[in-house]
């Protein structure tokens, strides 16, 4: 049975996904979001559901169970998977080829942990945000901080 979700995490995994779908309507990119619940296949056993994501377009076919090439990808902190979410799923987020950012929202300390890939493939160090703006290239949109936390 899966662990039931907080409102905090709630809250935020819907204002995440808002946020993306307002930036890449601002930036006119052609890419789309995707809510809680698209799964992103990491290996052949092993899938994950982040708490939303974006993909280039043309969006899969309506039957679709899985995304195949998403570029961000987002999971929201909580007690419970800590861990799982800080390392476990940055290894397996990155197997995936088009993955260019793996952000981590923190809603306690109001932070975003964002992973993303280096210069030839290989992964950056990670930043934290608590303040500012992110740009997110690919594909091409910013989100702030401010606006996903509220003013600290």
């Amino acid at each position: 049975m899966q662990q039931a979700q907080n409102w905090a995490h709630l809250k935020f995994k819907g204002r995440f996904y808002t946020l993306l779908v307002a930036a890449i309507e601002k930036e006119n990119v052609a890419f789309y979001a995707a809510p809680d619940g698209a799964t992103v296949r990491i290996a052949p056993r092993t899938a994950y559901e982040p708490d939303a994501l974006v993909a280039p377009l043309p969006m899969p076919d309506d039957t679709a169970l899985e995304i195949p090439n998403p570029v961000i990808v987002v999971e929201v902190l909580s007690p419970g998977s800590v861990k799982r979410d800080l390392a476990d799923k940055v290894v397996g987020y990155f197997k995936v080829v088009s993955v260019a950012h793996y952000l981590v929202l923190d809603p306690v300390e109001k932070e975003i942990i964002w992973h993303r890939r280096g210069k030839g493939g290989g992964l950056a160090t990670p930043e934290v945000l608590s303040e500012g703006t992110i740009r997110l290239d690919p594909p091409g949109i910013e989100i702030s901080v401010q606006d996903i936390f509220g003013p600290r």
